[in-house]
C-alpha cells in the first residue's frame, strides 16, 4: 500500500454540536473533530438557534439559512471557512 492510500474511516458526519470556541462534527465511526469556531465567522457570528438549523449532508453539513457549507475532508485538512 502506498503511503497516500490512506484509509481515513467513515466521514459521514452523525451530529454537530457547539462549545463556546469550537465546532464539533461527531462522524458515523465515533470520532470527533473538533475546530475553532472562529475558522467559521458565519457559525460564530450566528445565534444558537441558526447554529441548530443544519442538514446533515453524505461528506459534509450545510446550514441553509447561514449559506455555510462544511465538508468533513475539508475540516480533517484544516480549512477555514471563506469570510462572508
Amino acid at each position: 500500500m502506498s503511503p497516500w492510500n490512506i484509509d481515513v474511516g467513515d466521514l459521514r458526519p452523525r451530529s454537530v454540536e457547539f462549545t463556546a470556541s469550537e465546532l464539533v462534527v461527531t462522524l458515523a465511526d465515533g470520532r470527533k473533530i473538533a475546530t475553532p469556531l472562529d475558522w467559521y465567522p458565519r457559525l460564530k457570528g450566528a445565534s444558537a438557534k441558526d447554529r441548530a438549523k443544519f442538514e446533515i449532508m453524505p461528506m459534509g453539513i450545510h446550514w441553509p439559512e447561514l449559506d455555510e457549507d462544511l465538508g468533513i475532508a475539508g475540516m480533517l485538512k484544516g480549512r477555514r471557512a471563506q469570510s462572508p
